[in-house]
């Protein structure tokens, strides 16, 4: 019998500079091809991020295996170097990170 994945929903917010909108999304149009198979690898899937323009606010959703998996993204050398490439476009931590707000899930629909 082949073991089924438990899929776990997270979402999040995060901000873009006014400015940066179009060059936000021109770079993730263009993900790295190693950091899509590095987050995959990590068991993310479903992965999509929405921009509300007049905010600037970024919403995330990502289904995930593990959370440790997850967290464990945070460590690879092309994590890091996209967090860096991204600081020209929005907000982060002095670790480069995306300054992120983990949300809470109120309601579900499967």
């Amino acid at each position: 019998m082949v073991a089924v994945e438990t899929k776990i929903r997270k979402a999040f917010v995060m901000q873009v500079f006014a400015d940066k909108h179009e060059e936000y999304k021109r770079r993730h149009d263009e993900i790295w091809p190693k950091l899509a198979e590095t987050l995959k690898d990590h068991g993310a899937s479903s992965y999509a991020i929405y921009l509300d323009e007049a905010r600037s606010l970024l919403f995330a959703f990502v289904e995930i295996v593990s959370e440790e998996r997850w967290a464990a993204v945070a460590d690879t050398a092309i994590c890091k170097e996209w967090w860096a490439f991204m600081t020209e476009v929005m907000p982060s931590n002095p670790d480069n990170s995306p300054v992120s707000q983990e949300l809470k899930e109120v309601f579900y629909l499967p």
